[in-house]
């Protein structure tokens, strides 16, 4: 985190000021009662041991109430900042993780493939850790703020020679403090990079644990040498992050030790000091009395903040993870329009779109016009940008150069839920959620019960599939569409997009797993819809595919810091008109 008191974490959390203003008003409040409560006890005890005629309770009666209501008013701050802060924990983690979820929803497909698993980890179990940032290290660095200063004055006020002493020494606990930080800077991260790797690793095994199974590789080893199977590789990773984890506790006990050590040489410095003065009469009892009660309380909360800081830094170091996402709003998508198109005819023009990749720009200027009652084929060699131009047109990716236009009107300035309402996209990888396959169908809008459902059905070959189900459409199905083939859940995807009365599709290799016929078959309903006047875009590779398309637009890559190249290279868009 940026600082002790990130102010990213009260931009982020609104529940998170409430409670630093209350945090910092209960710490004053309990500076008070140290204060108060050490100055009756002093002047109590000082003067029940010089002066034998006030030894009765009758004598000191308003000061022992006062020193009770202190300790009572002290117990109780701490009591309801205690309270406080694990309320504010608790609404703090979630309006985190809501916030991120949020936020990582609205990122770039690309960015989000890239950090799902760093999400799911943050997300899912790494910001709790935020809650002893909260409940501990905030409340004690808040006492650190407010108690050694004022109590440092009262001691100096009645005893200068102990004042200089904690002045000289109390420094060293925070100087120690932060070369303990030093040694211990980037552990937390690299435990949470551990424990991300860890899920990566876990989240692979077990998405292709049955093809695994099904090739009978679950125990095999990448190569014949390497000795390292599935099982090894989880238990190494496994291992590497209990070290990690270990090392970490190790150096936060450490760290401990040497803050305490440190805080009682301080003690007993003072300590020495004031009885050796008190033995030759340097001094007065009560001014003794009153350092010994309060140097302690000079050193405790800086203590208190080293003890804390080690088991505040994995949730420091998720929160930091969680900024990042939340501050990614260059790559978050961006459709803060709110334009509408009255009169939509679904033409859709791309204007010298480049959008950045790894090694240039794919695509890199493309120019083309794609319109209604057409089917237009997007083609080219993999890793041209070809999937990027569907999620530009979406909105989903936003260009780095040129436009995609909608009727004339700019993808961005469009209102996103109006424009989406009018589209149905087949992506290379079809979001199938764990639920029936009705409620899976109607994630698109589609029909459920009309006519261009079962028309849907017969031409994805999909209504063979739901014969063999007991359930039909009421079959449950697991994430990804588990229980399904991958040839049926393409069928079922494609249904999804056929069944959907939307005027524009994009379809993302919509005969990939299909067997010919089917693909013939997935084929003709597109034809039919695009000569019911649909705007139909298709990335595709597959021969027929490409003989059946009205339009053939050739998709390039740049692999140059330039968008696009001369003409004379051939690396520009060009559209082949059939």
């Amino acid at each position: 985190m940026a600082g002790p008191v990130d102010p990213r974490l009260w931009r982020y959390a609104r529940s998170a000021r409430r409670y630093l203003v209350l945090s910092v008003a209960l710490s004053l409040v309990t500076t008070g009662c140290i204060v108060v409560a050490a100055l009756l006890l002093a002047r109590i005890l000082a003067g029940v041991i010089t002066d034998p005629g006030q030894r009765t309770l009758g004598s000191w009666a308003v000061q022992i109430v006062v020193f009770v209501l202190a300790i009572g008013c002290r117990g109780v701050a701490t009591w309801w900042q205690s309270r406080l802060a694990h309320r504010a924990g608790a609404q703090v983690v979630a309006e985190l993780e809501q916030a991120v979820l949020v936020t990582g929803a609205g990122l770039a497909p690309r960015e989000l493939d890239s950090r799902r698993t760093e999400l799911a980890v943050v997300v899912g179990s790494a910001l709790s850790g935020l809650r002893a940032y909260l409940t501990g290290y905030l409340p004690a660095l808040l006492l650190a703020v407010s108690v050694p200063p004022i109590v440092l004055v009262v001691i100096a006020v009645h005893d200068p020679t102990a004042g200089l002493i904690i002045l000289i020494t109390l420094p060293l606990i925070p100087v120690f403090m932060v070369l303990i930080g030093l040694m211990t800077q980037g552990r937390s991260a690299a435990t949470l990079a551990a424990a991300t790797r860890l899920s990566d690793q876990l989240l692979d095994l077990f998405a292709g644990m049955s093809t695994l199974r099904a090739l009978g590789r679950e125990t095999a080893g990448d190569t014949e040498d390497s000795g390292m199977t599935m099982r090894h590789r989880v238990r190494a990773l496994g291992e590497s992050l209990q070290a990690r984890t270990m090392s970490a506790l190790r150096m936060a006990f450490l760290s401990s030790m040497v803050l305490e050590m440190l805080a009682t040489l301080s003690v007993a410095l003072v300590a020495v000091s004031i009885g050796m003065r008190l033995v030759f009469g340097h001094m007065g009892l009560y001014a003794g009395l009153l350092g010994l009660i309060l140097a302690p309380e000079v050193y405790l909360p800086l203590r208190a903040v080293g003890e804390r800081f080690h088991a505040a830094q994995d949730g420091m170091a998720a929160a930091e993870k969680a900024f990042a996402v939340l501050e990614s709003e260059d790559r978050a998508v961006k459709l803060a329009g709110a334009r509408e198109i009255p009169d939509f005819r679904g033409v859709l023009e791309i204007r010298d779109l480049s959008v950045r990749s790894r090694d240039g720009f794919a695509p890199a200027g493309l120019s083309t016009m794609l319109r209604s009652g057409a089917i237009t084929v997007l083609a080219g060699p993999n890793g041209c940008g070809k999937s990027t131009v569907l999620q530009s047109i979406l909105g989903l990716m936003p260009p780095d150069a040129g436009t995609v236009l909608v009727d004339g009107v700019p993808v961005s300035e469009l209102d996103p839920s109006s424009w989406w309402a009018r589209v149905a996209w087949l992506p290379q990888r079809p979001v199938l959620l764990p639920g029936t396959l009705r409620e899976n169908l109607e994630l698109l809008g589609a029909n459920t019960r009309g006519e261009l459902l079962e028309s849907a059905s017969a031409a994805t070959g999909f209504d063979a599939v739901l014969n063999e189900l007991p359930d039909g459409w009421n079959t449950v199905v697991g994430s990804g569409g588990h229980g399904l083939s991958l040839g049926q859940r393409q069928r079922l995807a494609l249904t999804r997009v056929l069944a959907a009365d939307r005027p524009i599709l994009l379809l993302d290799e919509p005969t990939a797993h299909l067997d010919d016929l089917s693909a013939a078959t997935v084929l003709s309903a597109l034809t039919a819809r695009a000569r019911a006047g649909a705007t139909v875009v298709v990335v595709a590779h597959r021969r027929d595919l490409l003989a059946a398309a009205d339009h053939v637009v050739e998709v390039h890559a740049s692999r140059t810091d330039s968008p696009a190249r001369p003409a004379a290279n051939g690396h520009t868009a060009e559209e082949v008109v059939r």
